[in-house]
């Protein structure tokens, strides 16, 4: 049976552009995967941004297309871009449509028996038919209207038109500094205060005002990130501001299965037009609280998967700790726990046995959860804020056997619970430990007293350390422990390749080496006071001026006036058209 034929200007009056646009280029991708004819219906499937691809059906009449629908939930103007796709293969590719006979010719082929015998069939293969076939059977033999939702519509107090200014206004001042010639980010922080905005309603329960905050930061910087983009901006950080607080509202909120979908499409429309990833919160939305994986965890029964029945997003850690978040701000304890081990949120689950008391537990569980020395840093502080300080003073020793990054402010912590208990030989572990990634004068010196009679030893190691590590910012360290200890060489290798920038520090170990070493001060001294006056940098005259004089100092400890005297006036000579240089010759100490 051949169909009407739908001109593409047809299509166009249906769909809106950006439909139509989309639908043409699924169409040209192959998004379109099959299709059948049965009578004056199309059936297809197409590939979308679901796992499952999207089914659409079109009705047709004798003049034209009577209905449209697909599985997506679109409810903007006109049609889907699935519809637009499905319905470009009918006029640009009818020969691929496979046909198929209509459900009236299927049905005309079976007496009452197998009429009934394939409907048992269709509902032990899919046991929801039962529901629908009960309703619509009920329809038919006892029809009553359909019941009107009485769901309420939202509360909203915040002015929204007022949010969406405040965007655009953020927009526009980011053109303008990009414009100036700017390079940093103007936009994210402005922004994540708008969003934070939103959580503290979410937070005080007004969920209605979370939500419509974020559709106005969602939907306004969709529409008018061209502004930006431009310039090469990326709302890589934006999104996913965004993307968490959606899951988090969401996740606090009681939906309708009516606002559910609304959301569902708006992210997507926001997805294309943004090209953002909002596949979490998607997901979020999808699972809510009702996920079958999820409720199974919840009850304690954990599984290798946790709560995912295929393999792991990027994004499941976010999500976690999000669900965990809100179900510690509804003190739902237990499901806490539960959640928070399935999904591998050791930090997560030991510290919340801590502050729940259950302390035997926690330390029972530390043996062989606790992988980071994140982790024992906060279940230490957790057990010391709950009163158990010698507890919490083995967990956070044992911490540094572990992996991770805050090595330094568990020493610190760790030491001075170990002298409050008592424990000096503790207290020097966890300083040393801490020594070890960030050497410290002031620790240095704790740790004198700390070592008493072993204090030889362990300052022979402390020594080895400070004097191989090459991590930046620990120069002064460095150069004040040197000092202390008398080590001047070893302090003048620690700023001899150093950039003027630390000039304090250098001349802090030239006025030490002066006695020592006057010949590596004139050296160096000289080296950065020609510098600035053969480049002729009148601005840093005075910087020179000081380096000259850490220079003469040095000749006359090394009885060395008149050589001072030679070097001056060589000086002069070169640079006598300088006039600020040569006023500043003329200065006490420069003679």
């Amino acid at each position: 049976m051949s169909l009407p034929q739908i001109s593409e200007f047809t299509v166009r009056r249906y769909a809106n552009a950006k439909s139509f646009q989309r639908g043409e280029a699924y169409f040209e991708a192959g998004a379109v995967t099959t299709i059948t004819q049965r009578g004056q219906q199309i059936q297809a499937e197409v590939e979308g941004n679901e796992r499952l691809p999207y089914r659409i059906s079109v009705d047709f009449d004798d003049k034209g297309v009577a209905s449209a629908k697909c599985t997506c939930a679109y409810n903007f103007d006109g049609w889907c871009k699935h519809i637009v796709a499905t319905i470009l293969v009918t006029t640009r590719q009818p020969e691929i449509i496979e046909q198929r006979p209509t459900l009236e010719q299927l049905l005309d082929r079976l007496d009452h028996v197998q009429t009934q015998r394939l409907l048992q069939e269709l509902v032990a293969e899919q046991p929801q038919l039962i529901d629908v076939i009960d309703q619509h059977v009920s329809w038919m033999t006892n029809p009553v209207p359909k019941p009107i939702s009485t769901q309420p519509g939202r509360q909203i107090s915040v002015n929204l038109a007022a949010i969406r200014g405040q965007v655009k206004q953020i927009l526009r001042d980011a053109v303008r500094y990009f414009e100036e010639g700017y390079e940093e980010d103007p936009i994210t922080e402005d922004l994540f205060s708008l969003v934070q905005t939103a959580l503290e309603f979410s937070g005080q329960g007004e969920s209605d005002n979370a939500i419509a905050i974020l559709e106005a930061i969602t939907s306004t910087c969709a529409e008018n990130w061209a502004e930006v983009l431009e310039y090469g901006a990326d709302n890589d950080e934006i999104a996913w501001e965004l993307n968490l607080a959606w899951c988090e509202v969401i996740l606090s909120t009681e939906l309708t299965s009516e606002e559910k979908v609304d959301i569902q499409v708006s992210l997507e429309v926001w997805q294309d037009e943004w090209n953002a990833d909002f596949s979490m919160t998607l997901d979020a939305l999808r699972q809510g609280w009702d996920y079958p994986p999820l409720l199974r965890v919840l009850q304690g029964d954990i599984s290798e998967m946790g709560v995912w029945e295929r393999e792991l997003p990027n994004y499941a850690d976010d999500l976690a700790l999000i669900r965990l978040k809100i179900l510690e701000r509804q003190e739902r304890y237990q499901e806490y726990l539960y959640l928070a081990q399935a999904e591998g949120q050791t930090q997560e689950y030991l510290t919340m046995l801590g502050r729940l008391g259950r302390v035997e537990e926690a330390l029972a569980a530390a043996e062989t959860q606790m992988k980071s020395i994140e982790d024992a840093f906060a279940l230490a502080k957790t057990l010391a804020e709950q009163g158990s300080l010698p507890e919490a003073l083995d967990i956070a020793l044992a911490g540094f056997n572990l992996p991770g990054s805050c090595q330094y402010e568990l020493g610190i912590w760790t030491s001075d619970l170990a002298e409050a208990l008592g424990h000096p030989q503790a207290a020097l572990v966890a300083l040393m430990a801490a020594f070890q990634v960030k050497p410290c004068f002031v620790d240095y010196q704790r740790m004198t007293e700390l070592a008493g009679e072993k204090w030889e030893s362990i300052k022979t190691e402390l020594l080895r350390i400070i004097r191989t590590c090459r991590i930046w910012g620990v120069e002064s360290a460095k150069v004040d422990i040197f000092l202390h200890e008398g080590l001047i060489e070893d302090a003048i290798s620690t700023v001899t390749e150093l950039s003027s920038y630390n000039s304090a520090l250098i001349h802090r170990v030239m006025e030490a080496a002066v006695y020592h070493n006057p010949d590596w001060v004139i050296a160096n001294a000289r080296r950065r006071a020609e510098k600035i006056m053969d480049e002729g940098k009148a601005e840093y005259y005075g910087d020179a001026i000081a380096w000259l004089k850490k220079v003469r100092a040095a000749y006359i400890q090394s009885s060395r006036q008149a050589d001072w005297s030679k070097y001056r006036e060589k000086l002069i000579e070169i640079h006598t058209r300088k006039r600020k240089l040569m006023a500043m010759f003329k200065e006490p100490g420069m003679a």
